[in-house]
C-alpha cells in the first residue's frame, strides 16, 4: 500500500470555489420571518404519549438524570423557540442535540429575523445556499476549532455575545447563557455552508466530533432519564445509537447498566403498527430509523418508549404544557 505524504495532491480535479458568486441575504426572498415564532400559551389538550413522557421528564429532573431533546431543522421553522427556551430555563431540558439545518435556521433568525429560501426557485440559477451572511458561520466554526470548543458552544457564544438583533429567539444563545450543552451533528455536504469558499471541512469535523463526544458523556447519565426525538429521521437515531453504545460500554466495565430510560419520537408519520415491536424487514416502517432504533432496540432491556404523531407546532406546546403543569 502506497503511503500518502502531506505533499500528495488529490487524484481528481476539485471544484474551484473562488469562481462562485455570493449574494447578500438582502437579495433573498425569505419563506419565514420571526412572526412565525409563537408566544407561550398552554395547549388545550395534551396527548397521552406526551403526558406520560412529561411525568418521566419531571422525575428525571428530580433525580438528576439526563433529559436530551434531539431535533431536526423543521422544529426551528415551526416557531416553538420560546417553548424550548422556557423548558431549558426551568431545567426540563439538560441537553439539546441538533443537525446542521437547526444551526443555520437559528443563526439566520438571530441575525436578520428571517430564514428559509425556496429551493425550487434558487436551485435553477445556482444561487441556492450561497448567501454572504450565512457563510459567516464558517468563520465562527474555524475560530471555534482553534479554541478547541464544540460546534454548538461556539455558535451559541457568538450569537449570545455578538451583534444579533434577534438573539432572544435563539436556542443556541439561550443554551450558552444557561450552560445547557447543545451539540450539532453534521455530514459534510449536507448543509449550505459547505458550498462557501471559506468553509474549512477539518474545522467542521473537529468541532462536530467534539460535540459527539460531549453527547456520549451526557448519555453516561441517561439511567432514569429521557431522550426525545422531534423530527429527525436520520441524525437523531443514528447519533443516539453510537453515543449510547459508547456510554453502555464503559458502564458495563464498571458493573453498571444504562437500560432504564424513556424514549419519545414525535413526527408526522402514523405510529408504528405494532407498538414495541420491530417492523418486519421489507416494510417501509423498517427503514424509518426512529421507529426501530429509538422505540424498540435501545429500550428493549428495561426502558419505555412513546410515539406522538403531529406537527411540531402542536406537540411541543403540548409537551411544555404537560411538564410545566407537572412541576407546580
Amino acid at each position: 500500500m502506497t503511503k500518502r505524504t502531506t505533499e500528495t495532491s488529490p487524484s481528481y480535479p476539485l471544484f474551484d470555489r473562488s469562481r462562485l458568486e455570493i449574494d447578500p441575504l438582502s437579495a433573498r426572498v425569505h419563506d419565514l420571518t420571526r412572526d412565525v415564532v409563537m408566544d407561550l400559551s398552554p395547549a388545550e389538550t395534551v396527548s397521552e404519549p406526551l403526558s406520560d413522557t412529561a411525568k418521566r421528564i419531571v422525575k428525571a429532573r428530580t433525580e438528576g438524570s439526563a433529559v436530551v431533546m434531539m431535533i431536526g431543522g423543521h422544529v426551528i421553522r415551526a416557531g416553538v423557540q420560546r417553548y424550548l427556551i422556557d423548558m431549558m430555563e426551568r431545567g426540563f431540558i439538560s441537553a439539546l442535540c441538533c443537525n446542521g439545518a437547526c444551526l443555520i435556521h437559528d443563526y439566520e433568525f438571530a441575525l436578520i429575523g428571517a430564514t428559509t429560501e425556496s429551493v425550487a426557485t434558487y436551485i435553477k440559477d445556482g444561487r441556492f445556499g450561497l448567501w454572504r451572511e450565512t457563510g459567516h458561520i464558517n468563520d465562527i466554526v474555524t475560530a471555534t476549532a482553534s479554541d478547541g470548543r464544540g460546534l454548538g458552544e461556539g455558535i451559541g457564544a457568538d450569537i449570545a455575545t455578538g451583534d444579533y438583533p434577534h438573539h432572544d429567539i435563539s436556542l443556541f444563545a439561550a443554551a450558552y447563557r444557561l450552560g445547557v450543552p447543545v451539540t450539532v451533528h453534521v455530514g459534510i455536504g449536507y448543509d449550505i455552508v459547505f458550498e462557501h469558499p471559506n468553509c474549512d471541512g477539518a474545522a467542521w469535523g473537529m468541532t462536530s466530533y467534539t460535540d459527539f463526544l460531549s453527547l456520549a458523556a451526557i448519555f453516561e447519565n441517561l439511567e432514569g432519564g429521557v431522550v426525545m426525538n422531534f423530527g429527525s429521521a436520520v441524525m437523531a437515531p443514528e447519533v443516539f445509537l453510537k453515543a449510547l453504545a459508547m456510554a453502555r460500554n464503559v458502564a458495563r466495565q464498571k458493573g453498571e447498566e444504562i437500560n432504564d430510560f424513556t424514549t419519545l419520537v414525535a413526527d408526522l408519520r402514523p405510529p408504528p403498527f405494532r407498538e414495541g415491536k420491530e417492523p418486519p424487514k421489507g416494510s417501509a416502517e423498517y427503514y424509518f430509523r426512529p421507529f426501530k432504533t429509538m422505540l424498540v432496540r435501545t429500550v428493549s432491556d428495561g426502558g419505555k418508549s412513546f410515539y406522538a404523531q403531529g406537527d411540531h407546532a402542536v406537540t411541543i406546546p403540548q409537551l411544555w404544557t404537560a411538564v410545566t403543569g407537572e412541576s407546580r
